[in-house]
C-alpha cells in the first residue's frame, strides 16, 4: 500500500512539473508570436489554467515532503504528548479542510460538465477540464492528510518521500 500511495504523491508531482512547463510554453509563445503579428487563440487562458493545475496538482507531492509551511514555534517549545496530540489535532483540521476543498473542486467539476459551461476566452473551452485537474490536485492531497492522520493515530511515524526533511543547501 506505501508502494501505491507514493507513486500517486510522485505522479501528482509529475503532472505538476508537467503543467510549469506548459505554462512557459503558453507565455512563451504568446511572447514571440505578438510581435509577429501572429494571434494564438487561448494562451493567455491555457497559461492560467496550466498554473492552477501545477498549484493544485503539486499539494500532496509538497506536503509529503514536508514542504508546506507550517507554524511550528507552539509545537516545538510543547513536548511530549502534549505535541502528539497538538499534531493530531492539526491533522484533523488539516484534513477536514482538504476534504471540504476535494469535494467542491469534484463538485464544481461535474456540474460545469452538467450545465456545459464554457470559458468566457476566445477559446470556448469546456470549464470541466481544466477544472478537473483542480478536482484530482484537491484529491490526491486529501489522500495524502488522511495517510499522515491514520499514521498518527496508529502512532507510526508519517511516511515521507525519499529526501524528505533534509536540510537543503546552504550558501555561505
Amino acid at each position: 500500500m506505501r508502494t501505491t500511495l507514493d507513486t500517486l504523491y510522485r505522479l501528482a508531482g509529475a503532472l505538476a512539473a508537467v503543467g510549469m512547463i506548459a505554462t512557459l510554453v503558453m507565455v512563451t509563445t504568446g511572447i514571440v508570436t505578438r510581435p509577429l503579428g501572429i494571434y494564438l487563440r487561448g494562451t493567455d487562458d491555457y497559461a492560467g489554467y496550466a498554473m492552477a493545475a501545477c498549484g493544485f496538482l503539486a499539494l500532496a507531492y509538497t506536503f509529503k515532503h514536508g514542504e508546506h509551511i507550517r507554524v511550528t514555534l507552539l509545537i516545538d517549545r510543547i513536548g511530549g504528548s502534549v505535541q502528539r496530540v497538538l499534531q493530531w489535532v492539526a491533522l484533523l483540521i488539516g484534513t477536514g479542510v482538504s476534504g471540504a476543498l476535494a469535494w467542491y473542486s469534484l463538485r464544481l467539476a461535474w456540474q460545469s460538465h452538467a450545465f456545459g459551461d464554457i470559458s468566457q476566452g476566445v477559446d470556448a473551452t469546456p470549464l470541466w477540464i481544466p477544472q478537473l485537474s483542480l478536482a484530482i490536485g484537491a484529491t490526491v492531497f486529501l489522500i495524502a492528510m488522511l495517510d499522515d492522520l491514520v499514521m498518527t493515530t496508529l502512532g507510526r511515524p508519517c511516511a515521507r518521500l525519499a529526501n524528505a526533511g533534509q536540510e537543503p543547501a546552504r550558501m555561505e
